[in-house]
């Protein structure tokens, strides 16, 4: 890999003052051309600038409709048109010139495409991470910590160097399968698995990792959404989770509902609901990204990359949409 990870995070966090990274990155997507200047930038900026603009941006986020799959514990999606171009236009005694159109959007913080979960999102045993009262964190209903407990455990509170941070993709349906084809609805990715794709792929976990498992479960998310938001999808178990923690990784997510593999409960010695997310998210601190768009990464073998995570700084949410993408290196620059 020519583009090195690490230096280009090091770039974006070092020009922070002068250019915002998740600005850059969102022109990148949406207007490359906008980043051209009549000046050309000098010194750390001007690297950071050229860098961004050789890499490869891979989208990481599906597009969000009415028939977009949801988790049933969330409120569904829907979207209206209050004000359109035909109620506005001509409603400014402006002899019609200016209309102009607003939208309204009810949709939950969790289960988009993708979507965060904060660490204040789950509960184990009545706390959440660090020990804080979980009934006591959202007894203000204005949102988590607004009573004064567990402010710092909602989304608004994620980490400014996980904004911009190294990235691994793990391909374990392509390294299972041996194409393109999904895993299997029952299939519990384990330790092992990730071992071993890692050493296909030839990438290596490291600790403050942001690390994506694909299941290739995502094509089902427009092709089929019933069966993606079923009762069985495939993902990691205990197992897995258990070595992402080993290697040290902040953030995990994946192209599933629930990230974890579903039915998402075991017996040790009883009845435990969502294991895994039990044992990321309060008890280790971890936060976990679901319905991540990996097919294209998948394609392009993009493996190691910039990971570009910008949850929406609500005060209080438990969780947030994501428009997510990876800037990956490419070979000769």
């Amino acid at each position: 890999m020519h583009l090195s990870i690490e230096s280009l995070k090091r770039l974006f966090i070092r020009c922070a003052s002068t250019l915002q990274a998740v600005s850059l990155g969102a022109a990148l997507v949406v207007a490359p051309s906008a980043l051209a200047q009549p000046a050309e930038p000098r010194g750390l900026t001007a690297q950071l600038i050229r860098d961004v603009k050789r890499a490869q941006v891979v989208d990481l986020s599906h597009t969000w409709d009415e028939n977009s799959p949801v988790l049933g514990l969330n409120p569904p999606y829907s979207l209206s048109m209050p004000f359109s171009h035909a109620n506005t236009r001509g409603s400014f005694g402006d002899n019609g010139q200016l209309s102009f159109s607003s939208d309204a959007m009810q949709w939950s913080g969790q289960h988009g495409a993708p979507s965060i979960d904060a660490v204040g999102h789950i509960g184990h045993n009545g706390l959440l991470y660090g020990g804080v009262d979980a009934e006591a964190s959202t007894r203000d209903p204005r949102g988590l910590g607004r009573s004064g407990v567990g402010a710092e455990l909602a989304i608004d509170h994620y980490p400014m160097d996980l904004l911009v941070n190294r990235g691994v993709m793990l391909d374990v349906a392509r390294y299972i399968m041996g194409s393109d084809a999904p895993l299997p609805p029952q299939f519990e990715i384990t330790a092992q698995h990730l071992k071993e794709t890692a050493a296909a792929q030839k990438v290596e976990l490291l600790p403050g990792d942001t690390v994506f498992i694909r299941t290739g479960w995502g094509q089902h998310f427009k092709d089929d959404p019933e069966l993606y938001k079923g009762a069985y999808s495939p993902g990691p178990g205990l197992d897995a989770a258990r070595y992402l923690l080993e290697k040290g990784a902040r953030v995990v997510g994946a192209d599933t509902l629930t990230f974890e593999k579903r039915p998402a409960a075991v017996y040790i010695p009883q009845l435990q609901l969502f294991p895994v997310h039990l044992l990321l998210v309060p008890d280790n601190g971890i936060y976990i990204i679901e319905n991540v768009q990996l097919e294209e990464a998948s394609r392009a073998r993009a493996y190691e990359f910039v990971a570009v995570v910008p949850p929406l700084k609500v005060l209080g949410a438990t969780g947030s949409a994501l428009r997510a993408f990876a800037l990956v290196g490419q070979a000769g620059n």
